[in-house]
This record gives structure tokens, C-alpha cells and sequence, in this order.
């Protein structure tokens, strides 16, 4: 091979993984550094709303000024705190739900036969074929009191007077779990699609029940779809503002409202960018965990003899 040919490879090589990189690099890591920035800065009344970190002073010296007075901010003041743990709380019901409802789901559809599968994935993405926004609304009249579930109840005699469904906590985990079920049900059904199902035959010969064969073979060997498909839904489902906005009424406070209203209704950007960094910052050090985690059992087992 000429050294012409070799360069040519090893440029290949390099733009491959430099690709990736630099996608990240302009669509996340930029952005998250600008609104880091904002977040050390104060409010003011300019365009835009926030006073520069970098200033002449009169003697002529570039002046450096960072302040954490928004960090401190949204650690002590309950209103932030109240935010966050509303928002992570919904965040993990969400999980939970949707992992209960998916794996059955994602189960039935990998062991059907082949040919039954893909028209029964497709059931399962059809929703993202409708604008999110759309199907929440739809969740509305399916709530409120003179909608669906009110109008069936006391047609079948069960009550007397419509329930109080609409803008609950109630309201608000029924619209997560249905917006955010594909992203648990895709993962593990690439999971459980990929296993070797003879161990679970061999371990039907050997007189285990199905309970036990479900508990110690099937779900240990599904462990990562669940892992990724958890991530999926919890990471986007603590930020959610629209199905809190609708289905929870204006009184719910979680952070997606809670970025909206700095950002918009107080034009507080570094107070707001602040909350963005925070949540950012309790989002990626689980993950950052749970990747440290990972290779140290990968290493574990690869110095095993």
C-alpha cells in the first residue's frame, strides 16, 4: 500500500470520528456554554437582558466579573427546590409506568412470529405520526369533566356528579406515560428481539417455573433495553412543559414551567439559564455514573481468567 493510499485511510478514519464531534460540539456543547455564560451574568434591562461578563474598567483593564448569586438562588429559594422535585418526581413515575406497560408490550411483539412485527411496531410509533401538542389536547377532552371518561362513568351508573380528573397529578402521569411509552417500548423490544431464547427453553427442561424463568433468565438478559429505555424516558420527561402546561393547569410547578416563566414572563435569562445548568448538571452526573459503573464492570470481567 503507497503512502498516499495510507494518509487517504487515515483521513477517512479521522473525519469519521470527527464528524460526531463536532455535531455535538456545535448543537450541544455550544449552546450549553452560552447559557452557562448567561447564567454567571445579572439581569438587565437591554438587549439582551443580561449584563456582559467582560468589561473595560476605567483605568483601562479588561475586568472579569462572574456572579453566583443565581446558584445560591435556586438552591435556597423553595420555590426552585419545590420545582425540581416535582418535576423529578413526575419524571419517575412516568418510568415506572411506562415500564410496566412496555415490557409486557415489547415482550408480545418479539415473540410473535416475524412477519407479525413490524406491522405491530408500527402500531406502536402510528402516534408519532401526530403532532405531540394535538394528542395532548385530545387528552383534554378525554379528562375534563364533561369529556369521555365522566360521560361512560355515569352512563354505566358508577357515579353521580363528573370527577375532578383534569389539571391533577393524576392528569399529568396518564399524559406522560401515553407521550412517552414508544420511547420504553422501542428499546426493549430491540433487546428482547436479540435473545437467545433456547436459555430459556433449556431452563424450562430443567423444571424451572415461568415465574422463575422470567426472574432469573428473561429479565436479566433484558436489563440493558430497560437501562436504555428508562434513560429515554426519564431524561426528557423531567423537562416537559407541555403535558404539566395542559393536563396539570396552570398552578403546577415543574421546571419546564418554571424555565418558561424566567425566560419569558420575567425575562430573567441568567436566573432562567442557571436552572437550565442545574438541571443539565443533575442529569448528566447519573449518567456519568452509570457509564463509570459500566466500564468498571466491563474491565472487572475482562481481567477474570
Amino acid at each position: 500500500m503507497s503512502v498516499s493510499e495510507t494518509r487517504k485511510r487515515a483521513l477517512g478514519r479521522f473525519l469519521v470520528i470527527a464528524i460526531p464531534f463536532i455535531w455535538l460540539g456545535a448543537l450541544f456543547l455550544a449552546p450549553f456554554l452560552i447559557v452557562a455564560k448567561i447564567s454567571l451574568s445579572t439581569a438587565a434591562v437591554a438587549i439582551p437582558p443580561y449584563e456582559p461578563l467582560i468589561s473595560w474598567a476605567e483605568d483601562g483593564a479588561l475586568v472579569l466579573t462572574l456572579h453566583v448569586g443565581n446558584y445560591k438562588l435556586i438552591f435556597s429559594d423553595p420555590v426552585y427546590l419545590i420545582a425540581y422535585a416535582s418535576s423529578l418526581r413526575n419524571a419517575a413515575v412516568t418510568v415506572v409506568f411506562t415500564l410496566l406497560l412496555g415490557y409486557p408490550l415489547a415482550y408480545f411483539i418479539a415473540t410473535r412470529r416475524e412477519n407479525w412485527r413490524a406491522p405491530l411496531l408500527l402500531l406502536v410509533m402510528l402516534p408519532f405520526w401526530t403532532s405531540f401538542l394535538i394528542r395532548i389536547y385530545a387528552w383534554i377532552g378525554i379528562l375534563k369533566p364533561n369529556g369521555v371518561i365522566n360521560g361512560v362513568l355515569i352512563w354505566l351508573g358508577l357515579i353521580d356528579k363528573p370527577l375532578m380528573i383534569l389539571n391533577t397529578n393524576f392528569a399529568v402521569a396518564v399524559g406522560m406515560v401515553y407521550g412517552y411509552l414508544p420511547f420504553m417500548v422501542l428499546p426493549l423490544y430491540a433487546h428482547l428481539e436479540k435473545m437467545d431464547w433456547s436459555l430459556l427453553e433449556a431452563a424450562r427442561d430443567l423444571g424451572a417455573k415461568p415465574a422463575r424463568v422470567f426472574r432469573e433468565v428473561t429479565l436479566p438478559l433484558s436489563a440493558p433495553g430497560i437501562v436504555a429505555g428508562s434513560l429515554l424516558v426519564f431524561i426528557p420527561a423531567v423537562g416537559e412543559y407541555i403535558v404539566p402546561a395542559l393536563l396539570g393547569g396552570p398552578d403546577t410547578l415543574t421546571i419546564g414551567a418554571t424555565l418558561w416563566n424566567e425566560f419569558f414572563s420575567n425575562r430573567d435569562w441568567p436566573v432562567a439559564s442557571t436552572v437550565a445548568v442545574a438541571l443539565i448538571a443533575l442529569l448528566v452526573a447519573p449518567l456519568l455514573a452509570l457509564q463509570h459503573h459500566r466500564a468498571k464492570g466491563v474491565k472487572t470481567m475482562s481481567d477474570k481468567p
